[in-house]
């Protein structure tokens, strides 16, 4: 895609009139992130801007607290982000410190390994916890914790006597062979009564949460504290587990590197992620605002 022309339209009230738009909810890797994990300058600049003209930001992502600095210095206001696609809700002004937790019960992801194993043979788990990630021997070593526990997924799931297990965020489960919607589509037919389903990585590597949970459902409950409805959401995606939020939010954006499901999804589409899609369309959203304000319709 080009720069800004190609951006499609937001979407319109029946009238002809756009929601004005009071909260705007963010995917990070793919979306808001360079793929260099960096945040841009101008997209730095647009976040700032919205918040400055009282839009509030949500970084909504599949990421674990403990890989949120990238983002923590652009928190402003609340300070929340939503993290482990919708299983925690985190205070990044106060160190990273849980807020809410929507755990996977232990017995659904002992279920849905039980259903992996057999039907996709050679699947390995690493299991999310509030205290970090633990994994089994076979699990591809893509960010290692020196700390982690390693073990196979059914001890890893055990519950304990005493009930003083850490909450499970998500389960993970890899499969070497498998095309990467393959895996989904198989795991979301053997296991799906058990759990959410779903997959952001570029390889075989789904996201199981708690039945229920997702960006959408935890964005959801927040907005509905703040008494913000859908059509006062604008939201941004790129992969598969953005799908529910963006169907959720009034008005939505595909990246310009969106997976096909995402861009079915959406309401709109922006540029992609290394042409600031994210900051092309909040800069639109906050001129928009700042001229309905001095118009008197906000």
């Amino acid at each position: 895609m080009g720069e800004d022309g190609a951006v499609t339209s937001a979407s319109q009230r029946p009238d002809g009139t756009t929601p004005v738009t009071r909260l705007i909810a963010t995917d990070l890797d793919g979306t808001l992130l360079r793929d260099d994990k960096s945040v841009s300058d101008r997209t730095v600049a647009a976040l700032a801007a919205a918040e400055e003209a009282g839009i509030e930001v949500f970084f909504v992502t599949g990421r674990p607290a403990r890989w949120m600095d990238v983002v923590s210095d652009h928190v402003h206001g609340h300070g929340l982000a939503i993290c482990a696609n919708g299983a925690a809700v985190v205070d990044l002004h106060a160190g990273r410190e849980f807020v809410q937790v929507r755990a996977l019960p232990r017995s659904a992801a002992r279920s849905v390994v039980e259903a992996l194993r057999e039907a996709a043979p050679g699947t390995s788990f690493a299991v999310e916890m509030t205290t970090g990630i633990n994994y089994e021997p076979a699990y591809p070593p893509f960010f290692k914790d020196p700390g982690a526990t390693v073990a196979t997924a059914e001890k890893l799931l055990r519950e304990d006597t005493d009930g003083s297990a850490a909450p499970v965020l998500k389960l993970l489960a890899h499969h070497a062979e498998l095309a990467p919607d393959e895996f989904l589509e198989l795991a979301r037919s053997a296991a799906g009564a058990y759990a959410s389903i779903t997959r952001s990585s570029p390889t075989a590597l789904l996201e199981i949460s708690g039945h229920g949970v997702s960006k959408a459902s935890t964005l959801a409950l927040c907005c509905a504290e703040r008494g913000i409805s859908p059509d006062e959401v604008v939201a941004f995606g790129d992969m598969p587990n953005d799908v529910e939020m963006l169907s959720w939010a009034g008005t939505s954006y595909a990246m310009g590197n969106a997976h096909p499901a995402v861009i079915a999804a959406a309401s709109g589409r922006t540029t992609a992620n290394n042409e600031d899609g994210v900051a092309v369309v909040i800069e639109r959203i906050v001129a928009e605002h700042l001229a309905g304000r001095q118009q008197g319709q906000i």
